[in-house]
Parts: C-alpha cells; structure tokens; sequence
C-alpha cells in the first residue's frame, strides 16, 4: 500500500503541539523572511489590497507565525499587505509598527525541518479564530468608523467596500458576512453549515498541493486541484 503523502505532515504536527516551544515578539518587516520551500498557495493580490485597508484601519488583528530564524510559517497575505501599507502610506504603517510586526515564533529552523515548517503553517491555518456574529458586527461598526461602506453591488471609485474587506479578516464568505450584518443571530444551518465545510475543504486542498505525490492517479489529481479550487472559491464569493 502506498504510504498517505499526509503521514509525515500529520505526525510533525503532533510533535508541533507536544515538543516545541513558541513565543510572542516583535520583527521589522525586513526580518520576516521567505518560507526556505517557498509559498504553498499562490497570494491573492485582491486579498492583499482589502488586507491592507484593514490593517490601516484596524492594526493587525492576528500575529504572523514565524521561526526562530524570521522565516514566514503562516501570514503570507498579512505581511505581503503590512508591505503594501509600508509602501502607499507610511504614516499609517508607522502608526501600527513603529516597534515592530508582531510576530508568533516556533523555536525551530524551518531550513532544516521544512516538514515540520508545513505541519505548522497547517495547523496555525486550521485553528483560525471563528468569529462570532456580534465580533463581526463589531469589527463592521469599526471599520465604517474609519471610512468604509456598506453598500449594494461594487463599491464607487475611491470607495473602501466594507464587506469584501471584512470577509477577507474574518475567513468567512461575503453571503454569511452580510447575513451578520444583517443583525439575525439564528443563522441559516443547512447554509452556513455548507459554506464551512467547503472552507475547510478548501484549506485541505491548498495544503495538498504542496506535498509531493507519490503514484501517478495522485499526479494526474494533483495537476487537477487548481481547477478543483477555483470551483470552490467561486462557489463561497
């Protein structure tokens, strides 16, 4: 029997929750360096750019995971917008980080231990905050506090879109964010329920497509995700 690709990737990740240890700290933007194996998912320019606005008006909500060398583990999009921010308004990036990035950091060296590096940036992934309704809703009375708009359809020129932006932050779907903003705390089971499922999914996949495959049907599956993927994203806008 061929062994799982997700064998390795699951026991680094037991050994992440029992052995190693973490701390909290600050990094210049400079300090956090490139994942050794590169990025697992491409970044989503568009996410980047809403990130960024959130990030001006709301400071960085969730600490990006690094190493103990400033290698990135988990926050690609969050530093790749602190970056975007540094370079179209200083002001507001120094407004934010003017000590520095916070930073989570895992007391190992991803260049030597990159499978325990991909165990890591799986669970940080996994364990992402589940915003309440009321969190969300606070978030939207801060965020339009700060200029953005909670309008129907595309948002005018020069307009900051409340919604895309506050989707992005929370990792949920534009239809549950509205329906959050809709003010019902008595959310639609069968829909909600589907929507994170197909989430979960879709973090699954990302992280299958950076494992090697080991038979040809997992080649043949794997050159497949991408299209996989776009049907999914799709499918939560």
């Amino acid at each position: 029997m061929a062994k799982s690709p997700f064998a390795g990737v699951k026991s680094s990740a037991i050994r992440t929750q029992i052995e190693l240890g973490s701390s909290s700290s600050l990094l210049d933007i400079e300090q956090i360096t490139d994942r050794p194996s590169g990025d697992t998912r491409p970044l989503n320019e568009g996410h980047i750019k809403a990130l960024a606005e959130s990030i001006e008006a709301l400071g960085l909500i969730q600490p990006i995971t690094v190493d103990s060398k400033g290698h990135l583990l988990a926050g690609g999009h969050r530093r790749a917008a602190i970056k975007f921010l540094k370079e179209t308004n200083f002001e507001a990036f120094e407004k934010h980080f003017s000590a520095g990035i916070p930073v989570h950091r895992y007391d190992f060296d991803a260049d030597t231990e990159p499978e325990l590096a991909l165990a890591i940036e799986a669970t940080e992934n996994e364990k992402r905050r589940d915003y309440t309704a009321a969190e969300v809703r606070e978030l939207a009375q801060r965020l339009k506090t700060a200029g953005f708009h909670h309008t129907r359809g595309r948002a005018k020129a020069g307009q900051k879109s409340l919604t895309p932006t506050l989707a992005v932050i929370v990792g949920k779907s534009i239809r549950t964010v509205e329906r959050y903003l809709a003010g019902s705390s008595e959310l639609n089971p069968t829909d909600d329920g589907f929507d994170r499922q197909l989430n979960k999914t879709l973090n699954l996949l990302r992280k299958l497509q950076s494992i090697q495959p080991v038979t040809t049907k997992q080649s043949s599956l794997v050159k497949e995700l991408p299209q996989i993927i776009e049907r999914i994203e799709q499918a939560l806008e």
